[in-house]
C-alpha cells in the first residue's frame, strides 16, 4: 500500500494513524499476505475479529441511549440490520474502501473489491485498527460518522424485500414480485448476480451482488427509493 494510498485513506475517514502499519493491516486480505511472502504479513483477519466486538459496544451504547423506550428485542433487531454484513458492505462503499485493499491474484481477478463479505470484513478491521491505534473515542467517533449514520435508510436496506412487499400489497393489489435474474458470471465460488425486481411486468429496480438473495435485496432497495422518488 503506497503512501499517496494510505494518505489519501486517512483523509476519507478523517483519522490519521499514528502506526499507519495498523492501517495497512487492516487493508490486507488474507488472499495477499499468503501470496506475498508468506509469514511476513500480516492478514486483516485478528482485527476483524475485534472490530467486530467493537462495533457491537459502540452500536449498541449508541442505540440503547437514542432509543430509552425501545424494549430489548426490538433493539437487538435494529443493531442487527445496522452490522449486519451487506449493511456494513454499504458503509464500506460509501467511502470506497474496496480500492484501497490488498487482494490475491484470485481474488483481485473474480471480483474481491466488490465481494459484501470482504469489504464488511475490511471495514470491521478498520475499526478495530482505529480502536488500538487510538482508543475507544476515535473508534467511536468512525463507527458514529460511517455506520450509525442514517439509521433508517440502513433500516430500510436491511428489510428492503419485506418493506417492497408490504407497499406493493397495499398501493398494486393487482400486481406481484418477481425478482428475474439478468446476468450471471464468475466461476462458481466467485459468482456475481444481477438481479430486475418486477411489479407485475414493470421493472422497477435492479441490484448487484455475490448471492441470489444479495442482488435480490439491493434490487428490491432500489425499487423501494424509486417508488418514494414517484411520490414526490
Amino acid at each position: 500500500m503506497t503512501e499517496n494510498k494510505i494518505e489519501e485513506l486517512e483523509a476519507r475517514i478523517g483519522y490519521q494513524f499514528h502506526d499507519r502499519s495498523m492501517l495497512v493491516q487492516a487493508m490486507c486480505h488474507s488472499s495477499y499476505a499468503n501470496e506475498h511472502r508468506p509469514g511476513h504479513l500480516k492478514d486483516n483477519e485478528r482485527l476483524e475479529f475485534l472490530g467486530d466486538a467493537v462495533l457491537e459496544v459502540i452500536s449498541s451504547d449508541y442505540l440503547f441511549h437514542e432509543h430509552p423506550e425501545m424494549p430489548e428485542g426490538r433493539l437487538t433487531r435494529l443493531r442487527a440490520s445496522i452490522v449486519c454484513e451487506p449493511t456494513l458492505a454499504l458503509c464500506a462503499r460509501e467511502i470506497s474502501l474496496g480500492s484501497y485493499l490488498m487482494l490475491g491474484r484470485g481474488e483481485e481477478n473474480t471480483g474481491g473489491r466488490t465481494r459484501n463479505s470482504i469489504v464488511s470484513d475490511a471495514m470491521e478491521a478498520l475499526i478495530g485498527a482505529i480502536y488500538l491505534d487510538g482508543g475507544f473515542a476515535n473508534a467511536k467517533e468512525f463507527v458514529e460518522r460511517f455506520v450509525l449514520n442514517d439509521i433508517e435508510n440502513k433500516k430500510l436496506f436491511y428489510d428492503s424485500k419485506t418493506i417492497l412487499q408490504e407497499i406493493v400489497q397495499r398501493d398494486f393489489k393487482e400486481s406481484e414480485i418477481h425478482y428475474v435474474i439478468i446476468k450471471e458470471e464468475g466461476p462458481d465460488h466467485a459468482k456475481r448476480f444481477e438481479v430486475e425486481v418486477r411489479i407485475g411486468e414493470e421493472c422497477a429496480g435492479i441490484g448487484q451482488g455475490g448471492t441470489k438473495k444479495a442482488a435480490e435485496q439491493e434490487a428490491a432497495y432500489h425499487a423501494i427509493l424509486s417508488l418514494k422518488g414517484n411520490r414526490h
